[in-house]
This record gives C-alpha cells, structure tokens and sequence, in this order.
C-alpha cells in the first residue's frame, strides 16, 4: 500500500483566497503532475505538517475532492485517491454528453460567424499540434473548441459541472503524449461538427456530439487504450 503525503513538501503562503482553496489546487496540482497516484492513501496528519497547516483545511479539501469523484474515504482507512475505471468513465461520458448537447442546441443565436471561425481554428491548431507532437497545444485548444459554445450557457452550474467532469477525465494524471489516431479522429469528428453548425442545424450538431464525440460506445476503443494500458501509440 502506497502512502501519499510523506516527502518533504513546500509550506504554503497565505494568499487571498482562503486556505482551504490553496490547498485543493495544491492537491490538484500533484495529482495532474504524477506527484500523487491513484489509488495511495493520502497520510492527513504527515501532510498537514509538511504543508504547515491543520488539519481542517486539509480535511476540507479532501471532502471537496470528494464530491467530484478524486478521492474517496474508507472507514478506519481514511482518504484513498481514487482510481479512474471504465464505469466511472462512461457514466461521464454519457453526463457530459447529454449536458454539451443541450448547450449546443440552444447556442445558435448566440455562438455565430465568429465563434465558429474560432472553433475552426482552434481545430486547425489540434490538427497541426499532431505532427509536431505538441500534445500541450492540442489539449489546450481541444478544450478551447468546446468553451467556444459553452460560453454560450447562461447555465453557470451546468458548465461547472462539465469542467469538473472534465477534470476528471483528463487529470488523473495528466497525460503529456498522444494516442495519436484518437487525436487525428477526434480533428475529424469537430470538422464534421462545424459543418453542421454553419449549416445552422444545430439540433443535428447536438445528436452528433452526444452520439459520436461524447458517445462511450463509438470512442471505447481509444479510451481503453489510453486509460488501461497508459501508454500512446
């Protein structure tokens, strides 16, 4: 059994936002970095004299963690990191399908010309960043591509939920190569998607997103490579 929590760490500076906040996104931050694995128990007391803090921040944070799915506690055991597994991922991928579509649908009179050109080149740079292997600058427009019609909400709770799913996903930790025919399929799959969106049919771009792009069946494959076995092609 693995503990997480027992090297020296860095004691954090009180900022302006509250302790609590700190130490989420430091947690965070060494999950997406590998520093912290799944499936390691996280040691509280070790971890908050490390980081030079009590224990109730801590403890906050992790019931923060939680809630959205990165932890999970125990009895008589205590807070576990927790695993990402074919299940949990396909119940997110139906969530954020079902919340994503809808949005779409109700974009057109909001998302137009402009946003769909900068979706086009958000698509662009994924396509480019491929060759280059540039897995940062694909992820990082990927998820430009989608905020462009999700900004579109005036739903903040429902786009707070996507990005927590997200983080979810993509964060546990943070993969830094590509599995490369997901990626070339994924460049395929939103230039579909902007095509019906400058057809204006926006209910169809909807079904394709929930059906093809956020569709566990039609993407199980490519997930059970890059989650399974953790390595790119």
């Amino acid at each position: 059994m693995s503990i997480a929590g027992t090297s020296p760490k860095k004691k954090l500076t009180l900022q302006t936002r509250s302790l609590r906040e700190q130490v989420y996104d430091y947690i965070r931050g060494e999950m997406n970095s590998g520093g912290m694995q799944p499936g390691s128990f996280l040691d509280i007391n070790a971890l908050a004299g490390e980081l030079g803090i009590s224990r109730t921040p801590l403890r906050d944070a992790l019931l923060q963690l939680e809630v959205e799915g990165f932890v999970e506690i125990l009895p008589r055991r205590g807070f576990r990191l927790k695993s990402l597994g074919l299940p949990e991922i396909r119940n997110i991928y139906q969530i954020v399908g079902a919340l994503e579509s809808a949005v779409i649908a109700a974009a057109e009179p909001w998302l137009g010309k402009d946003g769909i050109a900068r979706m086009e080149a958000h698509n662009e740079a994924m396509r480019q960043a491929i060759p280059a292997d540039d897995f940062e600058t694909f992820f990082n427009h990927n998820l430009a591509f989608h905020a462009e019609y999700l900004e579109t909400s005036d739903n903040p709770r429902l786009t707070a939920l996507i990005h927590s799913l997200k983080q979810r996903l993509y964060d546990w930790p943070r993969r830094k190569a590509f599995a490369k025919s997901w990626e070339e399929g994924a460049v395929l799959e939103h230039a579909h998607l902007l095509t019906l969106l400058k057809k204006g049919d926006f209910q169809a771009a909807a079904a394709y997103n929930r059906e093809v792009l956020w569709s566990y069946e039609a993407q199980e494959p490519f997930i059970r490579v890059y989650y399974q076995t953790g390595r790119a092609e």
